[in-house]
């Protein structure tokens, strides 16, 4: 069986993996052609991490799966831009999981959804020591209180537009990081309006 044919198998069953397990991680993923069966260029949406200065920033990020899929990774690249010491100017990410042996970890067990996950995680806890964006690593290890509040900004510049739905608010108040968008209280508490990003 050629990759093309097991690619067209099994991105199917991972995009519905990522839908049925959505309320666990608020990632969306949806392809951009108009054949539902072409899996090669794909749009995911992704909830910046609770606790993290990119809390409530939606990001998106371009996938391509290519033709030798899933023998080899997928291209993932942000469209929204992001200060993080791991992800460079254009989107770029460095991850182990996106890099096949023997500089990265990618095998072809590992699915999308673990990926998206890897990529998210990566947004919380930054490798400094591994960088693409130098001055951001800089600051990460010098002044990590700054370093929030550079990414934070980052986050509000290019999420400017709050747009009210009934899944995109949230009750949660633990953090500093959600001053911005508050809504009036009820019975459960503040609720919050989660950033809708710009491009």
């Amino acid at each position: 069986m050629n990759s093309d044919r097991i690619k067209k198998m099994r991105l199917p069953m991972e995009i519905k993996q990522l839908e049925l397990s959505f309320k666990d991680h608020g990632i969306k993923c949806s392809t951009l052609q108009q054949t539902p069966d072409n899996y090669d260029n794909m749009e995911v949406v992704m909830p910046g991490p609770k606790g993290s200065p990119y809390e409530d920033g939606i990001f998106r990020i371009s996938v391509n799966c290519g033709d030798q899929y899933p023998f080899r990774p997928p291209t993932f690249k942000f469209v929204t831009p992001v200060f993080h010491p791991n992800i460079d100017s254009s989107g770029k990410i460095c991850l182990d999981l996106l890099r096949m042996p023997p500089t990265g970890t990618y095998n072809p067990a590992i699915t999308l959804e673990s990926i998206l996950l890897s990529i998210q995680l990566l947004l919380a806890n930054p490798n400094p020591d591994d960088p693409l964006q130098g001055d951001a690593a800089d600051l990460y290890k010098s002044n990590n209180n700054l370093f929030n509040k550079k990414a934070r900004e980052t986050v509000l510049k290019y999420c400017k537009n709050v747009k009210i739905c009934e899944n995109d608010v949230s009750s949660d108040t633990s953090t500093d990081f959600h001053k911005e968008g508050t809504s009036s209280k009820d019975d459960k508490g503040p609720k919050r309006l989660k950033l809708s990003c710009l491009k």
